[in-house]
């Protein structure tokens, strides 16, 4: 079988899927951003990041038709209002495609590493490079603008050194003191009260234009909970006498006209919630101190329950988009017993 022949893989088929819904979204998302973003070099940033996902969106459709495969619906223009009033800063719409091209060249990796087929491989190979190009044009712009909050900055170590004690470990013994962070620990608090911050912003703005009273209840909560989370890592760099990141001005207007449908924000909040338990779980994973994997670990079965509400929310209003799938052996075989 030659490799233009070759049928897709399930990862393959999920990448692309998970792909095309993702940027339909960000297409909607940046499409009205740059209805209403006023700063030029800005505008730069949501154009170059608009036509990145216009392109996707082109060749993901030109790949499932060539396969047969059914398009997903994702998100269309009905699920966006452009004449909507503004609804973000300048600001916030520059640090909201920075997020995004963080957990952008995240994805992205991850779809190379599920790929085989050359010519997808290609594809998400291509998108990694755009991304990691818009992750670097946004932080020049927010750099030069005093916007780019960068990590904590802690003392040139002055030596090599290698662990004496199993103490190292200890997070939780109330009778000695727990040792200093690390750097590799101080890295991971940073980027999820950094992510965290975006998460409250973004939740808040959707409960402000949500006509749905349960819907505007769940975001709220995704807005307390990520502020909660912010609270529990910010403390654990206090004790270490190190400055929590401090985000710019990413404000929200008091407009209350939606811009995006409920079935595009719930399904944002989703793609957050999936990131988060993600970060969580690589934090988990490279943090040497037990009670911060314990933090991690306690407070991923939060965000996993948020996740499963929101994912209920969408059932209830038939706006869950089901990915490509097997059939299921046993209702087949059921419908043919009952066909005779």
């Amino acid at each position: 079988m030659t490799e233009k022949q070759q049928l897709l893989t399930s990862a393959e088929m999920a990448s692309i899927w998970t792909g095309y819904l993702n940027d339909s979204m960000s297409k909607c998302i940046l499409g009205y951003f740059l209805a209403h973003v006023e700063n030029e070099e800005i505008r730069s940033i949501v154009q170059f990041s608009y036509d990145v996902s216009s392109s996707h969106i082109e060749k993901l459709t030109k790949i499932f038709q060539e396969e047969n495969l059914p398009l997903p619906t994702g998100f269309t223009n009905d699920d966006v209002n452009m004449n909507a009033p503004r609804l973000y800063t300048d600001i916030f719409m520059l640090t909201y495609i920075e997020n995004m091209a963080k957990a952008g060249m995240l994805a992205y990796s991850g779809f190379i590493a599920m790929s085989a087929r050359k010519d997808i491989k290609n594809y998400f190979i291509e998108g990694l490079q755009e991304v990691t190009r818009l992750y670097d044009k946004t932080t020049d712009v927010a750099l030069s603008k005093g916007l780019f909050v960068r990590a904590p900055y802690i003392a040139y170590p002055t030596e090599t050194d290698y662990v004496d004690t199993h103490k190292y470990l200890s997070g939780i013994n109330f009778f000695s003191k727990q040792r200093p962070l690390n750097a590799v620990e101080i890295s991971h608090l940073y980027t999820n009260i950094q992510t965290n911050l975006m998460g409250a912003k973004l939740a808040l703005s959707f409960a402000q234009i949500s006509p749905r009273k349960e819907i505007q209840k769940w975001m709220l909560r995704g807005r307390d909970t990520s502020e909660k989370h912010i609270q529990i890592f910010t403390k654990s760099l206090i004790k270490n006498d190190i400055q929590p990141p401090v985000s710019s001005d990413i404000s929200i207007t008091d407009s209350t006209i939606p811009p995006f449908s409920d079935k595009l924000t719930l399904f944002h909040m989703g793609i957050l919630s999936a990131t988060g338990t993600g970060n969580y779980a690589t934090a988990a994973a490279a943090s040497q101190r037990t009670d911060l994997i314990l933090n991690y670990e306690r407070l991923s079965l939060e965000i996993a329950q948020y996740a499963k509400d929101g994912a209920d929310l969408m059932i209830k209003y038939a706006w869950l988009e089901q990915p490509p799938g097997t059939k299921d052996k046993d209702q087949l075989a059921q419908k043919k017993d009952s066909a005779k």
